[in-house]
């Protein structure tokens, strides 16, 4: 019955650990929407803009002068990066919620077990 307990522990805690690392991957899938959101409604207001207008990068303390064809290249880039760190990480996301399942099953097997068990040991006692 001890050793049960045991292995039930265990699978309980690792079940817990998967849904830690799946609260920290949603939780970087929404920073990375988030930034994804900011940089098209940057890449709008570029396409606003006229080719002769000016556009400042902050780097450090200092604004400098930047090209428009220059500037919406990097966000293009930007965004290219996002879009695969989301795909990325909503992979990782996905493996993490099928081995979360496979831990509750594993979890709800030894509920049953213990439920079997508690139950025999009643009965013969």
């Amino acid at each position: 019955m001890a050793d049960v307990q045991k292995q039930m522990q265990a699978l309980s805690d690792e079940f817990q650990q998967l849904q830690t690392e799946l609260d920290g991957l949603v939780e970087a899938r929404q920073k990375l929407e988030s930034q994804q959101q900011e940089n098209e409604g940057v890449r709008k207001e570029f396409h606003s803009l006229d080719d002769e207008a000016n556009i400042y990068k902050l780097i450090g303390p200092v604004l400098l002068k930047q090209d428009k064809n220059e500037a919406l290249m990097a966000v293009n880039g930007r965004l290219d990066f996002i879009e695969k760190e989301i795909k990325r990480i909503e992979g990782q996301i996905k493996e993490n919620q099928e081995k979360s399942d496979k831990k509750r099953a594993e979890v709800l097997q030894y509920q049953s077990q213990m439920q079997q068990q508690a139950a025999a040991a009643s009965a013969s006692a």
